[in-house]
């Protein structure tokens, strides 16, 4: 990947309407679980342009880990964090380190994600919390997929059974709940009649889709957003285009 294409995902983290709500339904699942805790040791794995790092600075000291050698000099170069090159399958801190250990959206891109999960579940402490999320059921495989390189989407057993050893869930369910009949059509759509024609320089592939400011994506920014309610309440939805964890080691 070149510069422009991390300068283009550094805005599209930042301001399309997807991530925002993303990230807010993330952020208040977390606050959830650390409402009584301050301060927390966290270790950010496959941060991309280091948002979710920004973010997570509300809970404490963050660790920054990127596999991407370019992206971690970009990021580097454009923000005030430390981000580390690394990588999720050997993560170089001893065991029961981090309070709180994250990888959004990261698993899918490993071919070992037991591995991957393995190293999470090392890192962090006991009672410590690790939160996950990763992009749901392979019947919505698409363009989009390949060109970000993922190994596979998960369905909810596929990914309890990571982690079925060492601890517990707190929560763990299907998200985009509301959105996933639009883009399981979409997806169909696209697969089938080849509607949009990405290609690697492409920054989010069906994020670049509607991601223009309009009374649109401000309306699916807000259906999104209100999913925030089921993550804070620990309720599960029974279907998503993406599924979210937190698990705690015991």
């Amino acid at each position: 990947m070149n510069n422009r294409y991390y300068k283009e995902y550094f805005k599209l983290e930042r301001e399309h309407w997807y991530f925002r709500a993303r990230n807010k339904i993330i952020m208040a699942h977390i606050r959830s679980l650390v409402a009584d805790k301050q301060n927390l040791n966290i270790l950010n794995v496959g941060v991309g342009t280091g948002h979710t790092s920004e973010l997570l600075q509300e809970f404490g000291a963050v660790t920054s880990i990127e596999y991407d050698e370019t992206c971690c000099q970009f990021v580097q170069e454009t923000l005030d964090i430390q981000i580390e090159n690394g990588s999720i399958l050997a993560l170089e801190y001893p065991s029961n380190t981090f309070d709180l250990v994250c990888a959004f959206d990261v698993i899918e891109h490993v071919e070992d994600d037991e591995k991957g999960v393995k190293e999470l579940k090392r890192v962090c402490r006991e009672d410590g919390v690790v939160v996950i999320t990763v992009p749901a059921h392979m019947f919505l495989w698409s363009r989009h997929d390949e060109i970000n390189h993922h190994h596979r989407r998960y369905q909810r057993p596929q990914l309890l059974e990571l982690f079925k050893k060492e601890g517990q869930f707190i929560y763990d369910s299907y998200y985009n709940f509301w959105l996933f009949p639009p883009v399981a059509l979409f997806r169909f759509l696209n697969n089938l009649l080849g509607i949009t024609k990405e290609t690697e320089e492409d920054t989010g592939s069906d994020f670049t889709i509607m991601g223009k400011d309009s009374w649109v994506t401000r309306l699916l920014y807000r259906i999104f957003h209100s999913e925030s309610f089921f993550v804070t309440k620990h309720i599960r939805l029974p279907f998503g285009v993406s599924l979210i964890a937190s698990w705690r080691k015991v």
